[in-house]
């Protein structure tokens, strides 16, 4: 056997593809966690169908996982792969257009049957025709060598073939020299009652490492080194997770129990079941029969002395609407987690976007404005996620958590922060019933009193209909409504003397400036990065507020000669920009249910840098 030989490199971005039922996010997340804890930085996109169980071998049934990793920082999970796991000839299809010229194609040949090449539409076997001659094609009998490595078990045929993937890990693992021990130790965590399942997918796993070892068709095994990170203890973390841990750190701050009225929507539902697991750390999760129950549920919770949550996506936000409303006048803390997804209507329940900004800033009846948050990566969720509740309690209001499904479902690196060094979430209870007013305001944020029901002296009204100023009692006078509707929203606008001040990477004045919000960033960022490299004049201003908006912002966007805002919407962000701060910003909008990359951003800047916009 030929010596292998073994090349460096200082970044790679893998696509795993196939069936629905293939097991690639579970491929891709094993290969995630194991490049994690040998200190890569990295960054994924899970792409799966909304169906439950797409007809096999159909192209809408792929499902994708891609994971970008490095030596270096690593900002997006890639805008093309380099290497391109395909189980069936659908999933060759789809992906193909993603794979750079020249770049490693490893195909599973047993998914290539005529019944499957039909219904991909190749009217030939491409692993043959010559069409894929630009690539560097590995053809596998995956499903076959699986076969084989489960011969003398007494196992279904189904279950055999559902082990395929994890032999395309195995293969994987040996190529790009990741160590077999933790996902060995995942399976048998994992199937400790099923013993049969354990033994399948160990003697799979093992047998794709073998292969990769013993074949020749792998000439070069990969090495990608550690990335500088800065010390300390990480773990993989995707945003949906990272949602749940902020809750959880913040109502340990707050010292509150913490409770989730939450009903399951795609892709916030993960958040649900992460808190259900930490029933033991003060955390009571309800999963409501509906979207209006479950946000109902958590001001109740609230209102009983709770640091209260609710979880869902936009779809759900929708019917969440006048409950909203309700926690804006009944002025109290509640942390709204919205996980954006392709719409309108159920739209695309798997794919991402950011069309919810205008519902999250104007989505409400009558003046009811609530503070926005939105998370730039993964990790990001969890301080995003922290210092909404840390507003939600010292203002007394709902606050708007935007995330979405590239986030929720994406994950990363993330440094485990000392949970002392986490800033104090101060919840006040009023307790001295003497000269109590629901309604008082405190001077500096005009927050409300939280006085817990059962309280003796503190008996107060609550509900939807008006609150007279100081008493809280039912009023329909016009100049107390007026009056009341005014203190509401400069408390609000008062948060902007609570948060940053807005910070530009790069030079602080120039010929241009690109603004990102939300999962834009990462694409940003490095489009940016790079264009600076070339010595071009611009810079890039993510926004984690959005309501308010930091103090200074107007005084940065009128020091630059244009303003550009990528966004996956129609353009909302730039329409409230352009409003307010009156300035010509330009637009670049994609909405495709994927996030942004960073070439066709940085496409954008050049041309807009030239003058062709």
């Amino acid at each position: 056997m030929a010596e292998k030989k073994v090349r460096s490199l200082d970044e790679v971005t893998i696509r795993f593809a196939g069936d629905s039922g293939d097991g690639m996010q579970l491929t891709g997340t094993q290969f995630t966690n194991t490049t994690a804890i040998l200190g890569n930085d990295l960054s994924t996109l899970p792409d799966y169908p909304a169906e439950i169980r797409a007809p096999a071998g159909t192209l809408f049934g792929v499902s994708g996982f891609q994971i970008h990793f490095g030596s270096t920082k690593i900002h997006t999970p890639g805008d093309q792969c380099d290497v391109l796991v395909a189980m069936n000839p659908a999933a060759l299809k789809v992906n193909l257009v993603s794979l750079v010229d020249g770049g490693t194609i490893i195909a599973n040949t047993d998914g290539f049957t005529d019944k499957n090449l039909k219904l991909a539409g190749y009217a030939q076997n491409p692993l043959k025709d010559g069409s894929l001659d630009k690539y560097q094609v590995h053809a596998v009998d995956i499903s076959k060598l699986t076969a084989l490595a489960l011969q003398d078990l007494n196992i279904s045929s189904k279950l055999i073939d559902r082990s395929k993937n994890f032999f395309a890990l195995g293969m994987m693992y040996w190529i790009y020299n990741r160590p077999l021990e933790p996902t060995i130790e995942w399976i048998k965590s994992k199937f400790t009652q099923k013993p049969e399942i354990l033994e399948a997918n160990l003697r799979v796993l093992k047998a794709g490492w073998n292969f990769g070892e013993t074949t020749e068709i792998f000439s070069v095994r990969y090495e990608v080194g550690p990335a500088k990170l800065a010390p300390g203890r990480y773990r993989n973390i995707t945003g949906n997770q990272a949602i749940a841990w902020g809750l959880m750190a913040a109502a340990k701050k707050a010292n509150l129990d913490l409770f989730l009225g939450s009903y399951p929507i795609t892709p916030a539902s993960e958040i649900l079941h992460e808190l259900s697991l930490y029933k033991s750390f003060s955390v009571k999760t309800f999963q409501a029969e509906d979207e209006i129950a479950g946000i109902s549920s958590a001001i109740g919770a609230s209102f009983g002395g709770a640091l209260a949550a609710t979880t869902t996506s936009g779809p759900g936000l929708a019917l969440k609407t006048e409950a909203m409303g309700l926690a804006v006048i009944l002025e109290l803390p509640l942390i709204i987690c919205n996980v954006q997804r392709g719409g309108p209507s159920t739209g695309l329940p798997t794919k991402t976007e950011q069309s919810d900004l205008l519902q999250a800033l104007y989505g409400r009846n009558g003046e009811a404005p609530v503070p926005v948050i939105a998370a730039a990566t993964p990790s990001d969720c969890f301080d995003a996620t922290f210092e909404a509740a840390r507003i939600a309690v010292k203002y007394m209001t709902p606050v708007m958590m935007l995330s979405d499904g590239y986030l929720g479902n994406g994950s990363e690196p993330w440094l485990i922060p000392d949970f002392n060094a986490l800033p104090e979430i101060p919840a006040k209870f009023v307790t001295n019933p003497e000269g109590f007013l629901p309604y008082s305001r405190d001077e500096e944020t005009l927050s409300r009193p939280w006085a817990i029901p059962g309280t003796p002296g503190l008996q107060h009204r609550i509900g939807g209909l008006e609150k007279e100023h100081l008493t809280g009692n039912v009023s329909y006078d016009p100049e107390n409504h007026d009056k009341m509707v005014r203190l509401r929203a400069e408390k609000i606008e008062r948060i902007a003397n609570d948060i940053p001040l807005a910070q530009v990477e790069g030079d602080t004045e120039g010929e241009l400036l690109v603004i990102s919000w939300g999962g834009t960033y990462g694409a940003i960022r490095t489009a940016v990065n790079r264009q600076r490299q070339k010595g071009s004049s611009v810079s890039h201003l993510h926004l984690r507020y959005l309501n308010p908006f930091p103090r200074n912002l107007g005084e940065i966007l009128y020091r630059f000669r244009n303003i550009m805002v990528p966004e996956i919407n129609l353009g909302q962000l730039i329409r409230i920009l352009r409003s307010k701060y009156l300035v010509p910003a330009i637009g670049f909008d994609r909405v495709r249910g994927l996030p942004f990359k960073s070439v066709e951003i940085e496409k954008e800047i050049e041309d807009i840098l030239k003058g062709k916009k």
